[in-house]
């Protein structure tokens, strides 16, 4: 799997099948840090736009209507571009 896998405007009905809307919400206003997962994680931007820089990587780029899967392990530096609203999952 790659670390980080981007989805845009994926379909409502496969939203809905994932529960996305029932997931809980985190909100980061503009900023830059550090981040690690320890699990896998799974979330949808309700908005905002983020660049996330891999180590040795391609920077990638989302932002309000993708789905995002960061694979476990990752390590990273958030770039947050726009305030951020989404909902997340782990596992």
């Amino acid at each position: 799997m790659d670390a980080i896998l981007v989805e845009s405007n994926p379909p409502k009905e496969k939203l809905d099948e994932m529960g996305v809307f029932s997931w809980p919400i985190w909100e980061k206003e503009v900023s830059r840090f550090n981040w690690s997962y320890d699990d896998k994680e799974t979330c949808y931007l309700l908005e905002g736009q983020v660049v996330v820089e891999l180590e040795g990587g391609e920077p990638v780029e989302f932002g309000a209507g993708d789905l995002v899967v960061f694979a476990k392990g990752l390590k990273c530096v958030w770039d947050i571009k726009e305030d951020v609203k989404k909902h997340y999952n782990f596992g």
